[in-house]
């Protein structure tokens, strides 16, 4: 149980492995800021590796509504005596443009926004800031955006209010109230459109959209436009052994799951990954775990197999399962130590990181693994040399949080926390490890072929 950096314990040759596959990841960050564009990026990826739409192949995925995705590898025992499940999800916090986003105030033109998940509000001012998204015209015809990632694109940005000024204002505040979710508004325009009197700044922008991408501001209401940080992943530090990106929880944990099943060879156990959506809100909705779109899949694989599928079916199949949910933990921040039991906190660069139970203050809202499938993990992540550690999510009565393990729990599977420690969570510029990156990735590969 000793606390010692897992770099000390890899070779030179292993450190170039790991730089080497940590580039793949950075590459993932930057071409998937939104559960679309993630959806759209696994999809290619396991297309290009063999997999197939088609239920009758040995593997298999599915895609659903552009947000979610869900993988199945044959395993050489049947899929009754239950799988090997991993669940990660690909959904982060961000800012939503509002349904009618456009406004002008000042001779300067702005898209309103509604906060997805938890945000630290003031993350969000004063930097560059991109939009990505879809719209969908009334004659169904789909127009991606993806505005600000590219050499040359402009980028947006929240307005920060003057320090000289902001004394009543903001600084007297809470720093969960200021600012205003209503203010974070993004700049987007302020060349008036010539022959145009009223709200002149709102109608250029508008005639920029339409020449340029054929949207009109009715076309707001069935769009979905999330507003994401500008900047590309980075290496972190002098020795380059961290990462520093958007979205990393959780897609880092969903980066190793897709990089593990990709290196899957005939397993024993049927072997099964979910890349879920809305988990940062709760997984409500139709593309979060919650939803039935894993029955949905296991129906149409079992027809498949000549099995006759039935809800006793599947519930046994999944009842007969050990899972992992693949979600990120919060590593110690050396300049707020005092948040953590640092004997039972995780700490960047000592391995991924198995969390027994989830939830807040006295275990509420947890999932808690059972001694026995602790006991289990540990003989697989040994078996392997896995470097990994344990860990909680702040001291008893700091706060707390969940994930996704409990929806799956309650289909009576073994199932545990397991992932990568982050610092600066829910931050615009989250921070990594490339050792954890790595170790997340071989042990969710050696829990696979478990």
């Amino acid at each position: 149980m000793q606390k010692e950096s897992g770099w000390k314990k890899k070779s030179k040759e292993e450190h170039k492995l790991i730089f080497e596959f940590a580039e793949g990841y950075k590459k993932f960050l930057d071409e998937a800021k939104t559960e679309r564009e993630a959806s759209i990026y696994i999809s290619e990826r396991l297309r290009e590796n063999g997999f197939s739409e088609d239920v009758s192949t040995e593997k298999v995925y599915k895609v659903f509504k552009e947000k979610s995705v869900v993988v199945f590898v044959k395993g050489e025992e049947p899929i009754s005596s239950g799988m090997n499940i991993l669940v990660s999800h690909i959904d982060t916090p961000r800012l939503d443009l509002k349904q009618n986003p456009l406004f002008e105030e000042v001779g300067l033109a702005m898209f309103r926004t509604h906060y997805y998940g938890g945000i630290k509000k003031y993350h969000w001012v004063a930097i560059p800031l991109a939009i990505h998204g879809v719209v969908v015209k009334v004659d169904g015809r789909k127009i991606r955006l993806r505005i600000g990632e590219e050499d040359g694109d402009p980028v947006f940005v929240i307005d920060d209010l003057l320090p000289h000024l902001s004394k009543k204002t903001l600084d007297e505040k809470k720093l969960s109230e200021a600012p205003e979710a209503e203010k974070l508004t993004v700049l987007c325009g302020s060349i008036p459109l010539v022959g145009v009197e009223k709200e002149a700044v709102k109608a250029g922008v508008l005639d920029i959209l339409r020449n340029m991408y054929g949207i009109a501001e009715d076309d707001f209401v069935s769009a979905e436009i999330e507003v994401v940080p500008a900047f590309r992943a980075k290496d972190v530090g002098i020795d380059r052994s961290m990462i520093g990106a958007y979205g990393q929880d959780d897609r880092v944990c969903a980066y190793a799951m897709l990089e593990a099943l990709l290196g899957l060879n005939k397993p024993t156990k049927c072997c099964l990954g979910i890349f879920a959506d809305k988990e940062e809100i709760g997984s409500e909705g139709d593309t979060a775990i919650r939803s039935t779109f894993l029955f949905m899949f296991l129906y149409e694989l079992m027809e498949s197999m000549g099995i006759k599928p039935d809800d006793t079916l599947i519930k046994r199949a999944l009842f007969s399962s050990k899972a992992i949910s693949a979600d990120v933990n919060g590593a110690v921040n050396p300049m707020y130590q005092e948040v953590h039991e640092k004997q039972n906190a995780c700490y960047l660069g000592l391995g991924v990181c198995v969390e027994k139970f989830t939830g807040h203050g006295g275990k509420i809202g947890a999932s808690e693994a059972h001694a026995e499938y602790i006991a289990e993990i540990r003989r697989i992540f040994d078996s392997k040399g896995i470097i990994w550690q344990t860990g909680e999510l702040g001291k008893v009565d700091q706060g707390g949080g969940g994930t996704v393990a409990k929806y799956l729990a309650a289909y009576g599977m073994n199932i545990v926390d397991c992932g990568t420690p982050v610092l600066a969570m829910h931050s615009p510029f989250e921070i990594t490890s490339k050792l954890d990156v790595f170790e997340t990735f071989r042990a969710y590969l050696a829990f696979y072929n478990s």
